[in-house]
Order: structure tokens, then C-alpha cells, then sequence
């Protein structure tokens, strides 16, 4: 059973015929990690992986990374580099009595003197029980781990995992880096692609950092019968767009989330609208951004200015009663008013200090003066006696004391000199400077 995961076969099964035609994403695989395109943060000569090579110490590792930018293919090439025997296994096919093959002509191949590299492909898909299951293999050298995954392993990994493999962050392909592959593939192809200037660019961009879509793309385009150059709006009708890539339940969807929440709290407009729309071309329930965006407005503006809570509550209202798409202006409206309006956390950054001085002093009781006497008994223990109406006091401020007997008065609540809280902060000083004349 193992066999059918190791490198000899490279269809992962039974043997590709020899007559097969072999796509071209196949025929331009890098013989060497010096051909591999990209990466140089992880390849280079002073970046981990050279550095390993270069020393002769190669650890088990964790590729992080978005689908084709050379995760397998860089783990094929180090099984090469290092002498190791390549075995690649998918966690979505494997299950436990198929490790335990694997494990086993690991162990055998050990004892004849060579180790081996298993790649693991989309290793965050075990389970916490076969993630576990590595370890003693790994402790003991019978296998180097090199997993694979598109989600982020702090995650997805368990800790003992990550704890004995170094992670490593792929990045998706720049422009320039497709343009390499692009050449390449014209000069395994023999021919130039029949695209102007314009359309070669869509074409990189439809590929979205992704080395194998382009190639699945160049491959459609060398099978057309075309005379001249294709231009843009040719070459859209021809190809669809790649999907933008989006997860609404994984690391994306928070990214994409916490990019929109900066782009207010740093009064960008125009940032805050394209995540707005990146999250929505993603699928993103607007439901779910009309409640985030209101909370941008209560942690992030707050009483700076009191309408912005009221601007988001109306405008995801008002898409309630519209629906999609037409109700998405109304949030979007909502998300440049909060973007433009005065900012201010102190009712936010008040309320935490709230939170920490109650769990502190949770047991204190009010002091008496402030508390009702319905009975005699509580009239005799004191409660009430020495409360100040504040409506009968000059000013209509008493300055009395609200806190616990036993806590030191402290100041949690801080407004900034911005927006409507300027004039907050005014009265705040103005109530200070009556407290401390009222209390001598």
C-alpha cells in the first residue's frame, strides 16, 4: 500500500503511459531548487533553506503558503538535494492504516542506510490523533517531516508539531515572477503566446499569484487557433477570471476583516471601501460586516461622535429592507461616514479599565451614603446618612464620593480632544475642579 504514495509512481497510482502527453505545469517542473521562480525568502543563499542545505542539517518543516507557488515542488527537490527518499502522501486520501504503511517502509529503508522525506499535502486536514502520530517517527529520524498547508499552522497544527518543525511562509508569485514562468513556458512551447501587451498583463493578473493556474491558463490559450494578437476584451471572453481567493471561515476572512477595521480607525476611506468590497467579491455575508462595522463605530469613534452609531444602526436597517445588492451602498455609506468622522476609544479603553478595577475590588460594598434605608434596621446601620442631593447643591454637583470606602478614586474614563468629546472632556475638567472645591 505505501507504494502507491512514493515517488516512483508519479501519478501517485498506477504508472502514467509513456504516450501520455504530459501538461505543461509537468514538462516545466524545475529539475533544481536554483530553477524554482519566487521564493528567495525561503531559497536564497541567506534564507533558511540555503542555510540548511549549505550546513548539511536539514529539519523537518511546515511550507506555509497559497495553492501553486512550489510547495511540492520545493519539498521534491530537497528530497534530491539531500539524498532522501521522496514519498508524498495527501491527507485528505490518507488514513491511519495507510501511515502505518508508510511509517513501516520508512523504517525499512532506515535500516538500509537511507531516510526519508515524507511531504505530507495539506497536512492541517489530520486530525489532532494522526498529527500526533508523526512524532515518534520524527523524534527517532525515520522519517523528515515536510508538510504542506494553505491555512495558518498556529491553527491548524498541533504544538507538539510545530514545535520540532520550522514553519516556513511561501508567497504568492509577483507579477514579475509570472512573467519568468510566462517566458518559460513560451520557450518549452516554441512559440510566443497570441496576446498583446494588454492582455499578457490580464493574464498575469488573472492567475492571482498562483504559479500552476497561470500555466493551466497558458495551456488553454497555446491550444487556440488564432491569427494575430488577442487584446483585452478578446482574451476576457475567451478565459474566466480566477476566482479571488477567500475562505469566510479560515485566516482570509480575519485578514481581510482586520485590514477593513484599520483602514477606518486610520480614516482611509478609500482603503476601507476596496476591503469592503474584497470581503463581498469573496462571498461575505454583508449581515456579518454591517455588525462589524457597527462595532467599528462604538470601539473606535465612540462619543467622538454619538451620530456614527446611529449611521450604522440605520444603515444596516435600511439593507434589511432593501436586500442585496442595492442594500450594500447603504453599509458602504455607513463605512466612509465612520472612516471620515472624529476618532476616539476612551469609552472603549474606560470600559476595560472598569472591567479590571471590578474583578479586583469585586467584594466592596457601596459606601452607605449612596445606599437606600426602606427599614429601620438599615436607617440604624448607617445607610443613606450623609447622601447630598445633588439638585440642592450649588452647581447641581454635590462632589461626593462613589466609589468604595476602601478604593482610591482612579480615572478610567480619558476623551480626547476630538469631536464631540472635546466638549466632554470640558466637562470633565469643569466637575474635577468642582470636586476638589467642594471637598476642600
Amino acid at each position: 500500500m505505501a507504494d502507491l504514495f512514493d515517488s516512483d509512481s508519479p501519478s501517485g497510482g498506477t504508472d502514467t503511459p509513456v504516450s501520455a502527453p504530459r501538461p505543461l505545469a509537468d514538462r516545466l517542473r524545475p529539475k533544481a531548487l536554483g530553477e524554482v521562480i519566487g521564493q528567495e525568502q525561503v531559497l536564497g543563499p541567506e534564507a533558511p533553506l540555503g542555510v540548511m542545505l549549505a550546513s548539511g542539517s536539514l529539519s523537518s518543516l511546515v511550507f506555509w503558503g497559497p495553492p501553486g507557488v512550489g510547495k511540492t515542488t520545493i519539498a521534491r527537490l530537497l528530497a534530491d538535494e539531500t539524498k532522501l527518499h521522496f514519498v508524498q502522501i495527501s491527507a485528505i486520501f490518507t488514513g491511519v492504516p495507510d501511515l502505518r504503511k508508510v511509517f513501516e517502509a520508512a523504517k525499512i529503508r532506515r535500516q538500509n542506510g537511507q531516510g526519508t522525506l515524507l511531504f505530507v499535502d495539506e497536512i492541517h486536514r489530520f486530525n489532532k490523533a494522526q498529527q500526533d502520530g508523526f512524532l515518534p517517527y520524527m523524534e527517532d529520524g525515520t522519517i523528515l517531516l515536510v508538510g504542506a498547508t494553505t491555512e495558518n499552522p498556529s491553527f491548524e497544527l498541533n504544538a507538539a508539531v510545530l514545535s520540532r518543525a520550522q514553519v516556513l511562509v511561501l508567497e504568492r508569485l509577483s507579477l514579475g515572477d509570472l512573467e519568468r514562468l510566462a517566458q518559460r513556458s513560451e520557450k518549452e512551447l516554441n512559440r510566443n503566446l497570441p496576446l498583446d501587451g494588454a492582455a499578457r498583463e490580464a493574464l498575469l493578473e488573472m492567475a492571482d499569484g498562483d504559479g500552476r493556474a497561470l500555466l493551466n491558463l497558458i495551456e488553454q490559450i497555446a491550444a487556440w487557433k488564432v491569427e494575430g494578437k488577442l487584446d483585452t476584451d478578446a482574451l476576457s471572453k475567451r478565459l474566466m477570471k480566477r476566482a479571488a481567493k477567500y475562505d469566510k471561515g479560515g485566516e482570509e476572512h480575519y485578514n481581510l476583516i482586520s485590514a477593513l477595521h484599520k483602514s477606518v480607525r486610520g480614516s482611509d476611506p478609500d482603503a476601507a471601501l476596496y476591503w469592503f468590497a474584497r470581503m463581498l467579491t469573496g462571498g461575505e455575508d454583508p449581515r456579518f460586516l454591517a455588525r462589524r462595522i457597527t462595532r467599528m463605530a462604538v470601539e473606535d469613534i465612540g462619543l467622538a461622535d454619538p451620530q456614527a452609531q446611529a449611521v450604522c444602526l440605520q444603515s444596516w436597517e435600511t439593507y434589511e429592507r432593501l436586500g442585496s445588492p442595492e442594500g450594500e451602498l447603504a453599509l458602504a455609506q455607513a463605512l466612509v461616514y465612520l472612516a471620515l468622522a472624529p476618532k476616539s476609544n476612551g469609552v472603549y479603553v474606560g470600559y476595560k479599565k472598569a472591567m479590571a478595577s471590578a474583578r479586583k475590588t469585586g467584594s466592596e460594598p457601596p459606601p452607605k451614603h449612596i445606599l437606600n434605608a426602606p427599614t429601620r434596621l438599615m436607617e440604624e446601620q448607617g445607610y443613606g446618612t450623609g447622601y447630598q442631593y445633588d439638585h440642592d447643591a450649588e452647581d447641581g454637583f454635590s462632589g461626593q464620593d462613589y466609589f468604595p470606602e476602601s478604593m482610591k478614586r482612579p480615572v478610567l474614563y480619558a476623551p480626547v480632544e476630538r469631536g464631540f468629546e472635546r466638549e466632554l472632556k470640558r466637562r470633565l475638567d469643569y466637575f474635577a475642579k468642582l470636586r476638589v472645591k467642594r471637598n476642600g
